[in-house]
């Protein structure tokens, strides 16, 4: 019975219980059974959903919400899975770096050009996958190829990357040889789940295959118990590299692995960004290997018209927002405020004066941020009040209107460029037109001066006191 395994970070707490298990599995014993604590080792033939574990827990303390929503990487990613419906139609050209340019390049409309196992091909099409797409067009021809290609690919959210590199493992896994033999190192154990789920829904008609999830909290799995043997690994992935380097640790961890993987091992790496270290780190780790990179459209604003309007205070801020809701036509609106108590103020208010509002922080865990997206998404919230765990990522279609509550700064009080773009962003989007209105008390007035020059754009003010202005707005 062939394995695949799975390695996300857990915690070293549960390490020694997750490594019995894994020693079971290893010899053949408690087949078909969960593991403890929600971990599951399942065959593909009779597979049933677990509950993910939460991974903020309780509430912060009022301290805590002085202080900015810190983006959680690892959070960010696991709440773009939960989220998306379908697959995300890329707006960017791939561009492929041979490592030998004179080697014939080859693309696939449909994946019966890929010449796949059967079964494979019924778990592809049971998934809902009617053609490859654009990343799946050029990364599975390399991935596929005979002798295997190392790859290092960027890969947007949404594209369908985690289900070529599913695909790629189940195509070299033998059924007959009853260990391990690929091994795909996700940075936290939610995401693991969440690419172990692909397997086993891909997998689904395939026969005597398992997978198997093991924790990173410490290395005795892999290299002390040596509960596999690494030397036999056709397969090594590393998914969310950007996510792992921001994880204490799992750089030097994946790279001791790789060491003691055989030459002959097929290796793939895949990242949303390539920053230099993300870069650095992939170069580092992966072998001479092929290159699929983003050319990134710039995130353009002259579909977004922007206001600006001068406040003394929150209170007035909220005067101001009310009356531009009440001389124009809103559809959807997102909220966005620097702190979660302002955040959690500026919801009270709206409720209190009759509007449809939910509440987005950084303190929710992620299952509960997906299930309010998806609320917000089906109409039945036309108000989405937010810190910056939802500046980007999250699209949806209805949202007219984005508004600044309190400008978006960084730890040096400037203004954090790149959040404001990725903020108003949330509007404007799928070709529509789309307004932005930045709330600001009349010493921030230089910052979105800064702003408004950094983005050669045009930032209107508006007096919210002026009704007949403001029903003059037009999208």
């Amino acid at each position: 019975m062939a394995s695949l395994l799975w390695g996300g970070d857990a915690g070293a707490a549960e390490s020694e219980r997750l490594n019995s298990h894994v020693t079971a599995a290893e010899q053949g014993r408690a087949h078909g059974r969960e593991l403890e604590q929600g971990l599951p080792r399942k065959n593909l033939r009779g597979i049933r959903s677990t509950t993910v574990p939460n991974i903020d827990g309780s509430l912060n303390t009022e301290e805590d919400d002085e202080e900015d929503d810190v983006v959680d990487l690892a959070a960010n990613s696991l709440l773009n899975k939960l989220i998306r419906q379908s697959l995300v139609e890329s707006s960017h050209r791939v561009e492929v770096l041979q490592k030998d340019p004179s080697s014939p390049l080859y693309s696939v409309k449909t994946f019966e050009e890929l010449r796949l196992k059967e079964e494979l091909l019924k778990g592809i099409y049971a998934m809902g996958f009617n053609r490859p797409s654009k990343i799946q067009e050029m990364a599975l021809p390399m991935m596929l190829a005979h002798p295997p290609q190392n790859l290092i690919a960027q890969s947007q959210s949404g594209t369908g990357k985690t289900a070529a590199f599913v695909l790629a493992m189940l195509s070299r896994v033998n059924a007959l040889e009853l260990f391990p033999q690929c091994l795909c190192l996700a940075p936290t154990y939610e995401l693991a789940l969440q690419t172990g789920r692909v397997v086993e829904r891909m997998g689904k008609f395939c026969v005597d295959v398992e997978v198997m999830y093991a924790i990173r909290g410490n290395r005795n799995w892999c290299f002390k118990r040596k509960l596999i043997d690494l030397t036999k690994i056709r397969v090594f992935v590393l998914d969310e590299a950007d996510v792992m380097i921001d994880t204490q640790g799992f750089s030097d961890q994946s790279i001791r692995i790789q060491r003691a993987l055989p030459s002959e091992c097929q290796m793939l790496l895949f990242s949303a960004t390539f920053e230099d270290s993300v870069w650095q780190f992939a170069e580092r780790i992966i072998p001479d290997p092929n290159v699929i990179k983003l050319r990134k459209e710039e995130l353009t604003l002259n579909n977004i018209r922007q206001y600006y309007v001068l406040c003394e205070n929150r209170k007035d801020k909220y005067q101001a927002l009310c009356n531009i809701y009440g001389g124009i036509t809103i559809g959807q609106a997102i909220i966005f405020c620097q702190t979660r108590r302002n955040a959690k103020w500026l919801t009270v208010e709206m409720m209190q004066d009759g509007h449809q509002v939910s509440l987005l922080s950084g303190e929710l865990t992620v299952e509960q941020r997906a299930s309010i997206i998806q609320r917000f998404r089906d109409g039945k919230e036309k108000v989405l009040i937010t810190t910056n765990v939802c500046a980007r990522g999250i699209d949806v279609k209805q949202v007219t209107i984005v508004v600044n509550f309190d400008l978006p700064v960084n730890q040096s009080e400037e203004p954090d460029y790149e959040t404001y773009l990725h903020r108003i962003g949330r509007t404007g989007r799928f070709g529509k037109k789309g307004l932005a209105f930045n709330m600001i008390e009349v010493d921030k007035l230089p910052l979105l001066m800064k702003i408004q020059d950094h983005f050669n754009s045009n930032i209107k003010q508006l007096d919210p006191e002026d009704m007949d202005e403001i029903e003059k707005i037009e999208y």
